[in-house]
C-alpha cells in the first residue's frame, strides 16, 4: 500500500510541470492571436471584439465588420449619452475588445480617464470623428447655474468639455470620414480579411452618398430654412444643407434655458412662422411643449440618434432609417 502511494507521489511530481506548462502556452496562444471569443455567446471564435462607447459608432462598427465582428454597445438603449458614464464592467469590456471605437469631439467625458487605465498594450483605438473639421459649441443657451460657487463651476466643467459640437454624424459626409477610420482599423488588426472590410466600407458609403442626395433634393424645394430644435445637436446636419439652427438649449440635453432665452424662441417662432418646433425624444418636451403652445406652432421629434430604445432596435431600425425619419420630419415643417 505504501509503494503505491510513492508511486502517485511521483507521477503528481512528473505531470505537474507539464500541466502548467501547458496552460502558460495555452494562456500565451490565446492572448496573442488578436481575437476573442465572446463569453456566453456561441459561433463568436475567431471574430474581432469590438467595444463602442454609444449606438451611432456602433452600428458603423457593425456594418463595416460585418460576420467578422461581435460589437457591444457600452451605453444602454434609449440612454442619453451625454451624462452617461462606464461601470466597471463596461471597462473590463474595453480591457478585452481588440478594437475600442468612440466618437471625441467631447461626447464621451469619461474617455481619457477611463483609456489611462487600460492595460491592453494591444488595444486599437478608434476615436472615429478625430479627421473631422469640427464646430464651436455655443454656450450662450445655457441656463444659469451659479446659485453658489459648486454649481458655477459645475457649469464651467461642463463648457470646457463641450468646446465642440460633437454631432457630426449627423452629416453623412462626416458619417463617412467616421466609418473610414473604423475599416482602417478593422484591416489593422484583421489583415486577411481587408477585402472583406472595403468592400462593406464601399458598399455603406455609397449607401451614404445617396442619403445625401435625398436630403440635398428635398432642401432644394425648402420654402422654409428655419429649425427650432430643443437643443444644439443639428449644427452639422443644417450646415450641409443650408439651414439656420435654432436650439433653445446648447449642447447639453438635459440643461434647462434660462427665461429670457425661451421668450426670445418663442417670439422668433412666431415672427418667422415656424410652424413646428422639434424635440429629442430621449429629454422632456415640456419646454419645447410650453414654447410650442406660446407660439401657435406643433411639435415633432428630431433625432440625434445617439441613442436607439429596445423598441425601435427590435423593429430593425438603424443610423439610415433613423436619418430618414428625420428628412420626412424635415419635409412637413418646411415644405
Amino acid at each position: 500500500m505504501k509503494s503505491n502511494v510513492k508511486t502517485y507521489k511521483v507521477t503528481i511530481i512528473i505531470l505537474l510541470p507539464i500541466f502548467l506548462m501547458t496552460l502558460i502556452c495555452a494562456t500565451i496562444f490565446t492572448g496573442c492571436t488578436g481575437r476573442k471569443s465572446v463569453e456566453g455567446q456561441a459561433g463568436t471564435e475567431n471574430k474581432i471584439s469590438v467595444t463602442a462607447s454609444f449606438y451611432v459608432v456602433y452600428d458603423f462598427a457593425g456594418k463595416i465588420g460585418g460576420d467578422k465582428v461581435t460589437v457591444k454597445n457600452l451605453l444602454p438603449a434609449g440612454s442619453d449619452p451625454h451624462g452617461w458614464e462606464p461601470s466597471p464592467k463596461d471597462i473590463i469590456s474595453i480591457e478585452k475588445a481588440d478594437v475600442f471605437v468612440y466618437n471625441g469631439a467631447g461626447m464621451e467625458g469619461w474617455v481619457d480617464k477611463v483609456l489611462e487605465s487600460i492595460s491592453n498594450k494591444n488595444l486599437i483605438i478608434v476615436e472615429a470623428a478625430k479627421d473631422i473639421e469640427l464646430r464651436k459649441a455655443n454656450h450662450e443657451h445655457e441656463s444659469e447655474h451659479g446659485h453658489d460657487e459648486k454649481d458655477g463651476e459645475k457649469q464651467a466643467d461642463q463648457e470646457k468639455k463641450h468646446i465642440y459640437d460633437p454631432h457630426v454624424w449627423l452629416d453623412p459626409a462626416m458619417a463617412k470620414i467616421q466609418m473610414r477610420a473604423i475599416a482602417d482599423a478593422l484591416v489593422k488588426v484583421d489583415p486577411d480579411n481587408k477585402d472583406y472590410y472595403e468592400k462593406n466600407f464601399e458598399k455603406y458609403s455609397r449607401e451614404l452618398e445617396k442619403l445625401d442626395s435625398e436630403f440635398r433634393e428635398a432642401a432644394s424645394g425648402f420654402k422654409k430654412k428655419d429649425i427650432v430644435v430643443s437643443h444644439e445637436a443639428f449644427g452639422y446636419l443644417a450646415a450641409a444643407y443650408g439651414l439656420n439652427q435654432v436650439a433653445i438649449s446648447g449642447l447639453d440635453a438635459e440643461a434647462e434655458p434660462t427665461a429670457a432665452r425661451m421668450v426670445d424662441v418663442a417670439n422668433f417662432t412666431k415672427d418667422n412662422n415656424v410652424s413646428v418646433i422639434f424635440f429629442d425624444k430621449l429629454v422632456n418636451p415640456k419646454v419645447a411643449n410650453a414654447i410650442a403652445q406660446s407660439a401657435g406652432a406643433k411639435v415633432e421629434v428630431l433625432n440625434p440618434i445617439a441613442s436607439l430604445s429596445e423598441k425601435e432596435l427590435k423593429e430593425g431600425k438603424d443610423y439610415f432609417s433613423a436619418m430618414r425619419e428625420n428628412l420626412e420630419a424635415l419635409k412637413r415643417a418646411l415644405k
